[in-house]
């Protein structure tokens, strides 16, 4: 067997793009400051729901002011669409004006759009607009939303519902809640959060009137999406009027994936003042004009044999859309609902879906986009289902695992599951974890007037189905390599990972393998990333543009070296003749007479239909100071299978930073609005609490990889996994605790220290009774 290559697959080579990025050097949209750029700020709604009337006249003289346009000043521009719908139920979603005419639906919808020669003046011109506003009834939280007599946020949507469907077999799963022994039951909230990126939305927009043409430079996931998406469903011009250019991306977590007001804003001020436009969000902007995440409740019950077996799964799923509808929002939902049986043998199974509308922003992916949510609900319910029938909650997952024998495993909800060995990361997990040696812990932290609790998670999800991507990988005159392909990286590491793909290939140093994305000029077609495709679909393509290189050069070398192409091999960038020291480099080869792109050029398209399905188990203990229901993480371990490693490093970054996402969910983050008057009240980082790194543990993360069959590069995708298994890994550890010390067997997201205060003070009047 071969050595491996230095810089190849499965090594852990540090991150290329970061020496740049931690010297300052980095280049994020906010940098980009052409000379003369005019500034933008949006006037957004102060009212969950209310009636209006506007007047930018005296603001339009103020000193400064450029531009100021309303919704009658844009009624020419279309509508921010959905890109989803139900193929049995289709729906029509209300629309989502560029700017909100007559009528505010949450807390930050936009009114008005002000473009000033400086900030202080656009500011200035902000206070000036005069705004009537006569404040209307407003609902927030599904569960007050479909009340009778709450409050229409849409006239044509009774009771506030999108679409009321089913999905799986609702027949044979009442046929076997009759038949069982026990049913365990839960209702669970999944509050809704916020994607704090570190770099908030910013984009620059210039216009060229000799080509009548636009350039967007923007810090998103994906610049073609997008692109199409302003030209053909909002502006209604031709893509090639418009160029979109991503820089350096600090963070998106799916809210970066989709167009917002702003963007087409822009592009109709820079073709009506000619001149260039700037804007960038605060923080508070952030909270107010950007999709929100999760936001379901749901109420899942589970059918059991005497012996632990799962007979049937029901549940009953609500999910917050907010006011409008964004890019993908009712998918997340609806696609969620398709994973939630988990890693379980449930052979029937039926999910009632609907979709909510409040008065609030807008939900829509957000790292893991409705796996997380599913993983949560399932994984909850199992630690019910052991507590109902007095087993452990490891006895019952092994109990109704799928076992490695019966994949590939089509689910009730139609997933085919191609891989895995699901009780094998549970066993390892255990393992690294102590978890026979708990209750000494649990023991030793009582006399210490703490409890402790012990929580498993074992978690599948679906990505890499994102579409077809396309990859160019090119000979450079200088020897190096060029990568072209059209996903983007947030702080991924695409520049290190795709540069070992290449590596693999031709033995290149990281150095000689450059990446380029994010510019629609200079790449024909792109995906963008999301849902933890760019190496299950992006990796591909640069692997077989890479082999196709591979062999074009082979072929160009022949004539040079006057040899068969089939007697060539290639490594450290050279073409040798095997087994002689006759060789020729890539640089020379380069310079070569007849060097034209056709031989110089290699490319691949990809697209899986079939998807991977990550899986792994997370095993949390935690310890509770009951006086003060503060909760600290004392044991972290993650065992998951993601087919293939590509780079150990940018794996374990990866999964340590979806986890403490989820652990920001799980004990601190909510967003909050206002019962009766909807107002955001969790608007800054004093009032919504995010994880630090204290309030993380010192994770043990191991892979116990089994290839993917359905990727040709046996890879099953990781960017969104942390974020899947830790919620109901927390969430069960804080449970079990307070399970084994009072008999408490249910608490919410988040689990903040008052909320686990009240619960063991509530047992506590309770039994004083």
């Amino acid at each position: 067997m071969a050595a491996p290559i230095k810089f190849g697959v499965g090594q852990s080579v540090l991150r290329k793009e970061d020496d740049a990025l931690i010297r300052g050097k980095g280049r994020y949209t906010d940098d980009y400051a052409p000379q003369a750029a005019l500034r933008c700020l949006m006037l957004r709604s102060p009212h969950a729901h209310a009636k209006y009337t506007i007047d930018v006249s005296r603001a339009r003289g103020l000193p400064g002011v450029a531009l100021i346009l309303t919704a009658d000043d844009v009624g020419d521009l279309g509508n921010l669409p959905c890109l989803f719908n139900l193929e049995t139920d289709p729906f029509t979603g209300p629309p989502y004006p560029i700017l909100a005419k007559d009528e505010v639906r949450h807390v930050g919808d936009a009114v008005a759009f002000v473009v000033a020669e400086t900030i202080d003046q656009a500011r200035d011109a902000i206070e000036a607009i005069e705004v009537k506003w006569s404040p209307l009834p407003a609902v927030t939280g599904v569960v007050n939303a479909v009340k009778n007599g709450a409050p229409q946020v849409w006239p044509d949507k009774a009771g506030n519902v999108l679409f009321d469907v089913s999905i799986g077999d609702k027949a044979a799963t009442e046929a076997a809640f009759a038949k069982a022994h026990a049913i365990a039951e839960i209702s669970i909230v999944n509050p809704r959060v916020v994607a704090n990126f570190m770099e908030t939305r910013a984009a620059v927009c210039e216009y060229d009137a000799k080509r009548d043409h636009l350039t967007l430079t923007i810090g998103s996931q994906g610049s073609h999406r997008l692109r199409d998406i302003l030209c053909q469903n909002v502006l209604n011009i031709p893509t090639d009027k418009m160029r979109v250019i991503c820089p350096d991306v600090g963070g998106g977590f799916g809210t970066k994936l989709f167009p917002y007001r702003e963007y087409a804003l822009m592009a109709v001020a820079a073709r009506q003042l000619k001149k260039t436009v700037k804007w960038a969000a605060d923080r508070t902007e952030h909270f107010m004009g950007d999709a929100q995440g999760r936001d379901n409740v749901t109420t899942a019950k589970m059918a059991l044999a005497e012996d632990g077996k799962f007979l049937a799964m029901d549940c009953d799923l609500m999910g917050d859309m907010g006011a409008y509808l964004s890019t993908f929002g009712p998918y997340i939902p609806h696609g969620g609902a398709g994973m939630l049986p988990g890693l379980y043998d449930i052979q029937a199974f039926h999910c009632r879906v609907r979709t909510i509308f409040t008065h609030s922003v807008p939900v829509d992916a957000y790292r893991g986009a409705g796996r997380p949510e599913a993983a949560y609900v399932i994984e909850r319910l199992v630690d019910a289902c052991a507590r109902k029938l007095d087993m452990t909650p490891d006895a019952i997952r092994r109990k109704n695992f799928i076992p490695p024998k019966a994949l590939p495993y089509k689910t009730a909800t139609g997933k085919v599951y191609d891989s895995g060995d699901f009780a094998a990361h549970l066993k390892r997990a255990m393992e690294i974890g102590e978890w026979k040696e708990f209750g000494k812990r649990a023991k030793a932290a009582k006399k210490n007037g703490l409890i402790r609790g012990i929580g498993l998670a074992s978690y599948v999800e679906i990505c890499g189905v994102m579409g077809e991507e396309t990859a160019n990988v090119r000979l450079d005159p200088s020897g190096d390599v060029t990568v072209l392909i059209g996903t983007q990286s947030s702080g991924q590491g695409h520049q290190t990972a795709y540069a070992q793909i290449v590596a693999e290939q031709f033995g290149l140093p990281p150095e000689r393998v450059h990446i380029r994305q994010g510019d629609t000029d200079e790449i024909a077609t792109g995906l963008g990333t999301g849902g933890s495709a760019s190496i299950p679909t992006g990796g591909v393509c640069v692997e077989r543009a890479a082999g196709d290189l591979g062999k074009k050069l082979k072929e160009f070398a022949a004539q040079a070296l006057e040899a068969s192409a089939g007697d060539l091999e290639i490594t450290d960038g050279v073409i040798r003749i095997a087994g002689t020291d006759r060789s020729i480099s890539f640089a020379d080869l380069a310079k070569r007479p007849g060097a034209d792109p056709s031989k110089l050029n290699g490319s691949a398209t990809f697209a899986s239909a079939d998807g991977t399905y990550p899986n792994g188990t997370h095993l949390a203990e935690v310890e509770i100071d009951p006086a003060t229901g503060i909760i600290k993480i004392v044991n972290y371990v993650i065992v998951d299978d993601f087919g293939k490693t590509l780079n150990p490093l940018l794996l374990a970054g990866q999964v340590h930073g979806g986890a403490m996402q989820g652990i920001g969910q799980a004990l601190m983050e909510q967003v909050v609005y206002g019962a009766g008057d909807g107002q955001l009240i969790t608007a800054t980082f004093m009032d919504y609490a995010l994880p630090r790194a204290a309030d993380g543990p010192a994770f043990v993360f191991e892979t116990a990889n089994v290839p993917c069959k359905t990727n040709p590069l046996g890879v099953k995708g990781a960017g969104e996994a942390g974020a899947i298994g830790s919620c109901p890994a927390i969430v069960n550890a804080i449970v079990d605790a307070l399970w084994r010390e009072y008999k408490i067997d249910h608490i919410d997201m988040p689990a903040t220290p008052e909320r686990v205060w009240i619960a063991i003070n509530e047992h506590h009047r309770r039994h004083s009774l």
